[in-house]
């Protein structure tokens, strides 16, 4: 195979998607240098460990790198992570908002912090174990679903642009987890059977535990039906998502589902019908905009929307722009869509952008 002189630092997290990234752009002949980095964890937590970069994962991670026969560096993010990501994430909170800080760690560390720390250093590329498409079309390039699409991770991705997109590398988006595993089992690589964790990684034992030790405990107040009538108490409405089942602690009754909550009144309001069309949205208002193409479209714009990852698309047209604010239109409405989330649009399989959530109607 011919040799590629160009070189790749590769984002090693310990976990089998990384490390077969890793052995594919070794074996299509770049120079290719394992980066681990280690991320802030809450040391209040019962279980203190950011599953993203514990010593275990870092471990593994240069396991594998010897095995490879690559060099391996860590890098310490700590104080960018808690001030980027974590900070971020309780803010949102604290606005009554249900942040998603996958997006913001993969804008402000993996791809902002990280990609420019490697570039820094002589790097051509970056690359990670993503499971996203990446091609380069009429001078620009463009961001689409894996072929896996149960894996595809574009929904987190929406905010790169073509700065970034010229010197990122995603190999794992032709390939399914399956086959990923079947490689890295015939390379005999360490961690070929590693489980996945898909949890926010810096909470420890609960998100609603780290809400309280870093925020305080929620103020309780009543819990009610659609009717008025109370059913209970909750610990705090921060702890809730709309559309929720989980964690209601109501007794006898139910199931019962978060319809809303009331903050002037501290109250939470649920339903004993899933399919209350209280839960569902057609409008959604968005901000914070960004287009991997880096330039705006026009408006109207028809596309497929999605509001939370790993859902169905739906079909959806933005309809107009006020000042920063965004209103989409969704054909099909959708359930328990919460501000503070994601709303990211596609045309067929192509990452168009996205937005974070501000309203819904």
């Amino acid at each position: 195979m011919t040799k590629n002189s160009n070189k790749v630092a590769v984002a090693m997290s310990g976990g089998v998607d990384s490390s077969v990234a890793a052995a594919l752009l070794q074996k299509a002949g770049y120079e290719v240098t394992g980066f681990f980095m280690y991320f802030w964890h809450d040391e209040r937590a019962e279980q203190p460990v950011n599953r993203c970069c514990s010593s275990e994962s870092e471990q593994q991670a240069r396991a594998v790198a010897k095995q490879l026969a690559i060099p391996f560096y860590t890098l310490d993010f700590k104080n960018e992570f808690k001030r980027q990501v974590v900070d971020d994430f309780l803010a949102g909170y604290q606005q009554l908002s249900t942040p998603n800080p996958c997006v913001v760690c993969n804008r402000e560390i993996k791809f902002g912090r990280l990609l420019d720390k490697v570039r820094e250093l002589g790097f051509d590329y970056l690359a990670t174990g993503h499971y996203v498409g990446k091609r380069q079309e009429e001078g620009k390039y463009k961001l689409f679903k894996a072929k896996d699409v149960k894996k595809d991770q574009s929904y987190f991705l929406y905010n790169l642009n073509q700065k970034q997109l010229k010197h990122l590398l995603f190999p794992l988006g032709k390939y399914t987890k399956s086959q990923v595993r079947k490689i890295a089992a015939k390379l005999d690589l360490l961690v070929a059977k590693s489980k996945e964790s898909q949890d926010v990684c810096f909470v420890g034992d609960s998100v609603d535990g780290f809400l309280t030790r870093n925020l305080g405990a929620g103020k309780e107040g009543p819990i009610i039906d659609t009717d008025g009538q109370e059913l209970g108490r909750h610990e705090g409405l921060r702890a809730y998502t709309i559309g929720q089942r989980k964690g209601i602690k109501i007794g006898g009754s139910g199931p019962y589902y978060v319809l809303d909550r009331d903050f002037a009144k501290n109250i939470l309001i649920v339903t004993s019908d899933k399919q209350d069309k209280r839960l569902y949205s057609v409008v959604v208002n968005f901000s914070k905009a960004s287009w991997v193409d880096s330039e705006e479209s026009s408006l109207p714009l028809a596309a497929e929307a999605v509001v939370r990852y790993n859902t169905k698309p739906v079909e959806a047209k933005i309809v107009e722009k006020d000042g920063e604010i965004y209103r989409a239109q969704l054909e099909i409405p959708q359930r328990a869509v919460m501000p503070g989330q994601s709303i990211v649009f596609y045309q067929d399989d192509e990452l168009l952008g996205g937005g974070v959530i501000k309203e819904v109607k």
